[in-house]
């Protein structure tokens, strides 16, 4: 199955339509083109009709990433974190805005359940690897949108074997999008929108690296839809969805950027506040309500990320003078993620009979192919 147009389930991807994107993917077009780069996920869907808190209806989940294969996780990685709009939640910013580095896996889920996803990814962590925790503290990034609309989100869903579960099947290569794990029960330009990604291969002194992002999208007004520079949300004002309950915009996107470039903290975190022109290009524009937080790091560097102690640490980094296509590369995939996102995704019914339309498939064959 050709993986740019197909999640390994079947489900159609944005290039499935002829719609042309900038740049050239990694073999996957995902965040795992980066080596040693993996996702898992937990997705939660049960029950139907009027919310009962703690019964249901359920439509959430977690998403774990690891940024290094399980036996190096923990081995820090250089980052850098943006807040576009800081009206959201990612745990472990404080470190990585002083130190310009974290360890351990990345979760994102529903807003209710962010501290138990971070607190979980500690026992995982002590129960996979009880000599690390033994020996150091740790302060793991978790991070959030909002999916109270379509699910019980004061039922706090998401249980500490979830993560776990997430964390143990995460996998390199193809990875599933749109309503699973933590984008789950999420909302794109009123939409169906969660989980999405993609990828930029960059030459650059005779070498390639890959630049791949991952997003939680969850934010956006359908009349400010772009898709390649088209506006195209007046003509999809239908089908509209479907508010049983009254609806509060608590839209948000989390992007998790990873590559094997090395840089150094500053610059990561220049290349994160390019982020938001990627979610711009799709017609966000940062709303009060939309928590827009974004990070970034390189697999590179290990050993000086890791900071062994009493001696001099070198650490590689691509010149600032050479960063522009990593830029590029940066905005055209965080792009095209949230596109993925919201293409490999059905229609999906959530507590109270509330209603989100998948973005039409026929319409995309009509405009594009």
């Amino acid at each position: 199955m050709n993986s740019y147009h197909f999640t390994p389930s079947g489900r159609p991807r944005t290039r499935r339509y002829g719609i042309a994107f900038e740049g050239t993917p990694g073999g996957c077009n995902a965040i795992t083109d980066v080596p040693g780069v993996c996702v898992g996920y937990t997705t939660l869907i049960e029950g139907e009709g009027v919310l009962v808190p703690g019964r249901g209806p359920v439509r959430t989940g977690v998403t774990a990433i690891l940024p290094r294969p399980r036996e190096q996780l923990a081995t820090p990685v250089f980052a850098g974190l943006f807040s576009a709009n800081g009206n959201g939640e990612m745990s472990g910013s404080h470190i990585i805005e002083e130190i310009g580095a974290f360890s351990f896996p990345i979760t994102i889920t529903n807003t209710h359940s962010c501290g138990v996803t971070r607190d979980a990814t500690l026992a995982w962590m002590n129960a996979r690897a009880p000599q690390v925790m033994e020996e150091a503290w740790g302060l793991p990034v978790a991070a959030e949108t909002y999916d109270g609309f379509l699910n019980d989100i004061n039922g706090f869903h998401v249980k500490p074997e979830h993560v776990f579960a997430a964390i143990d099947g995460a996998v390199d290569g193809p990875i599933e999008e749109g309503s699973v794990g933590g984008g789950t029960g999420m909302i794109a330009f009123n939409f169906k929108g969660g989980s999405g990604t993609a990828s930029r291969r960059v030459e650059w002194a005779g070498e390639t690296f890959t630049v791949g992002a991952f997003v939680q999208a969850n934010f956006g007004q359908r009349r400010n839809l772009m898709i390649r520079g088209r506006r195209v949300g007046a003509e999809l004002a239908e089908p509209a969805m479907v508010e049983r309950t009254p609806r509060m915009e608590k839209g948000s996107i989390i992007a998790v950027i990873a590559t094997d470039a090395p840089f150094l903290p500053h610059q990561l975190k220049r290349l994160a506040r390019r982020a938001p022109l990627g979610v711009a290009w799709t017609g966000g524009l940062g709303y009060h309500s939309s928590g827009d937080i974004f990070l970034v790091f390189s697999t590179a560097n290990g050993d000086a990320a890791a900071g062994a102690r009493g001696r001099r640490l070198k650490a590689e980094f691509v010149p600032d003078s050479d960063i522009d296509p990593f830029f590029d590369a940066l905005v055209n995939s965080v792009e095209e993620a949230i596109l993925n996102a919201m293409v490999a995704n059905d229609d999906m019914t959530g507590r109270d009979g509330n209603f989100v339309p998948a973005l039409p498939k026929d319409w995309l064959k009509r405009n594009y192919g």
